[in-house]
């Protein structure tokens, strides 16, 4: 795809995104026409800036005669214009002696590991528990308890067993649950977790109106067994979140309220993590990149960490989209490769 931006409008639209995540302030074209270090006049900056705001990669809050970035903007800076910093050897250091492993068990590293990604980026740093590799899941069968009630029985293919019970607000008869069981074995017998995790939020995603009714009943029925896995042993652990109070832009107490809570309720940050686990690399979310509301005004920064060649979770920083990319990019890629190194110096 061509570059729809002269190098003019690429170095002032650079220019004001870093200069709104320093200050957090809609930027003027009087002080762009400083900052820029361009030979143009305030007007020929409006200019440029009335082109972006028509093209979507700025625009104007309120009545404030200064622009901000939008979530077009920012993904343009990051993927074209953005120059990573590499991180210098202290820097590295520090990761690497909070990441030391002495005689911890996987899930002190994983505390470290979030409490390093929040304090040196003074946001939220974020590390799912890290996956036990299991057999894949060979079969599943429901069965009525109760109206509201239905035993999930998951067998895998080293004869493991494992019993949920689902709590459902709709009622299922016997016939509708055995055609739901049928329709996913069909679909995902054989495959291993992380596969039918994946392939059942790709699911999800579609539009359930699309679905016929078994469609809609089998996974509405596999979201409530995964939901039910995930939220114990297979969660996250979550350091620094108050720092993220410090942002006016997510200051907003009704704003805090959701976003807490989507934080403490873990699904949808979960489901979030999952699609970063075949990333090659940093994936970044920005805004409403990430298909939840709840973080619009927040970006997510992933990286997948290894262990024995196989990867077995994600880690990552969330704050608001004005993070300082440069900054939290290689901090969270070098986490991710020293917690893999950590991970595997335990075997």
């Amino acid at each position: 795809m061509d570059n729809p931006l002269s190098n003019r409008a690429q170095h002032l639209l650079k220019t004001l995104v870093e200069r709104y995540i320093h200050e957090g302030q809609p930027v003027g074209s009087r002080s762009l026409s400083r900052q820029s270090g361009l030979s143009l006049s305030p007007a020929s900056v409006r200019n440029v800036m009335a082109d972006l705001e028509e093209m979507g990669f700025v625009q104007s809050p309120h009545t404030s005669a200064g622009r901000i970035p939008t979530v077009k903007g920012y993904r343009f800076f990051v993927d074209t214009l953005l120059t990573v910093k590499k991180l210098n050897r202290r820097e590295v250091s520090r990761l690497e002696l909070g990441l030391r492993n002495e005689d911890g068990d996987y899930q002190s590293l994983i505390s470290s590991a979030s409490n390093l990604l929040s304090g040196v980026t003074r946001l939220a740093g974020v590390v799912t528990l890290p996956r036990r590799e299991r057999s894949s899941w060979q079969q599943i069968e429901f069965l009525p308890l109760s109206e509201t009630r239905v035993l999930a029985v998951v067998v895998f293919s080293d004869q493991d067993v494992q019993n949920r019970i689902l709590h459902l607000e709709g009622g299922y008869d016997r016939d509708q649950l055995q055609k739901a069981a049928n329709y996913l074995n069909a679909q995902f017998s054989g495959r291993d977790l992380t596969e039918v995790r994946r392939a059942l939020l790709d699911e999800m995603q579609q539009a359930r109106e699309s679905m016929n009714e078994l469609m809609l009943t089998a996974i509405n029925m596999a979201e409530e067994v995964f939901t039910d896995e995930d939220s114990d042993d297979d969660g996250y652990v979550m350091a620094g979140e108050t720092n993220l109070m410090e942002f006016a832009e997510l200051s907003d107490v009704e704003k805090l309220r959701r976003l807490f809570g989507a934080f403490n309720q873990k699904r949808d940050i979960l489901h979030l993590l999952d699609q970063a686990v075949a990333a090659d690399g940093v994936q970044i979310f920005i805004g409403e990149e990430s298909g939840y509301q709840v973080l619009d005004d927040c970006s997510v920064v992933t990286a997948p960490y290894a262990a024995d060649d196989q990867v077995v979770g994600v880690l990552g920083v969330i704050g608001p989209t004005r993070m300082a990319y440069e900054r939290v990019i290689p901090v969270v890629d070098m986490t991710a490769r020293l917690l893999g190194h950590a991970l595997n110096s335990r075997q």
